[in-house]
């Protein structure tokens, strides 16, 4: 187990093997809740456009390109301000 100390101002810092365990960088944010006596933190996931790509992999879900996604979003957005 690996211990960190709180500062005076209320601050951890997440030790160099967990942050590199968990791919974690500056600027990442983190959900933060109490579950029974003790606190958890979830970082909250950005992905890079390069990893989608990886990230989508293997997936059955039918990629039409970004050009037809864009135009699906445009339209999509325009009925929603005309419903509204």
């Amino acid at each position: 187990m690996i211990r960190t100390t709180l500062t005076s101002k209320g601050q951890l810092t997440i030790p160099k093997p967990v942050r590199q365990q968990l791919a974690l960088g500056k600027g990442d944010q983190f959900e933060v809740s109490v579950v029974d006596d003790e606190i958890r933190l979830r970082p909250l996931r950005r992905y890079r456009a390069a990893q989608l790509r990886d990230l989508l992999r293997g997936s059955r879900i039918p990629f039409a390109g970004f050009e037809q996604e864009k135009a699906a979003l445009a339209q999509a957005l325009s009925e929603r301000e005309q419903r509204g």
